[in-house]
């Protein structure tokens, strides 16, 4: 069995070494590095290129949420998990804004710890359903997400007429800015999910964008698709193809 690779971003050693044991005992990860600090989680990153970062939010010095950023741009392929010991909106906010994956308490069990993190590495995007359950934050995200859109100083416009992608990859993007699983699409179009994830990987490499959420931007930018008031469709925010 393919084991995931992990990096651990934690500055308590106990429960890093916990998290570690969790993992490692599971079968289904393994653990690449240890991280205390953002300046070592970037520096462990960079050379053992983990599929998924598992970051304390409230780190020493620089913070989680503030590596993250960073880490997303330097690993753009790797799925953050954010730890935190509560939940707010305006961390929750920040982990969104950063590309999180999910967003979890410090006091989930074991068995739920695995199963979100064997489908965040599978390209689900979990923090969704945190957001869904807060009204506030759902239509805050909403905003910044339809005021991207709109950013005159965006670099997404491309020439009138020019439609680099097909009539289905519009369909599959459309879907997307719904807040729809790659499964919910595939159920909605009549396809596999597999056929879904070959969409959007020929949508990301067609636009040059990194992710689900800058491909939306582009759509919208350019009046492919529309993000109405009804919808909670930014907090499809980044997803892997």
């Amino acid at each position: 069995m393919l084991k995931r690779r992990v990096l651990l971003v934690e500055d308590h050693p106990m429960f890093r070494n916990g998290l570690r044991r969790m993992l490692e005992e599971s079968g289904r990860f393994t653990v690449v590095g240890e991280a205390q600090n953002g300046h070592e989680a970037i520096h462990l990153a960079d050379i053992y290129h983990p599929e998924l970062m598992l970051i304390d939010v409230q780190l020493p010095g620089v913070t989680g949420l503030k590596v993250a950023r960073v880490l997303r741009k330097q690993s753009p392929a790797a799925k953050i998990v954010f730890l935190s010991m509560h939940v707010d909106d305006d961390r929750l906010f920040e982990a969104i804004r950063a590309g999180a994956a999910a967003y979890l308490t410090k006091d989930t069990d074991s068995e739920t710890l695995i199963d979100s993190l064997l489908r965040v590495s599978k390209g689900e995007n979990l923090i969704n359903q945190l957001v869904l359950t807060r009204p506030q934050l759902a239509w805050r995200v909403l905003s910044e997400f339809r005021a991207l859109a709109n950013d005159p100083d965006s670099d997404m416009v491309i020439a009138s007429g020019a439609l680099p992608l097909s009539a289905r990859e519009i369909e599959v993007l459309d879907c997307v800015a719904q807040g729809l699983s790659n499964k919910e699409i595939a159920d909605a179009l009549y396809v596999t999910e597999q056929t879904v994830k070959n969409h959007m990987t020929s949508v990301l490499k067609k636009l040059n964008v990194n992710d689900r959420v800058q491909a939306v931007l582009f759509a919208v930018k350019n009046g492919w698709i529309e993000i109405g008031p009804q919808n909670y469709a930014a907090i499809e925010v980044p997803r892997t193809a």
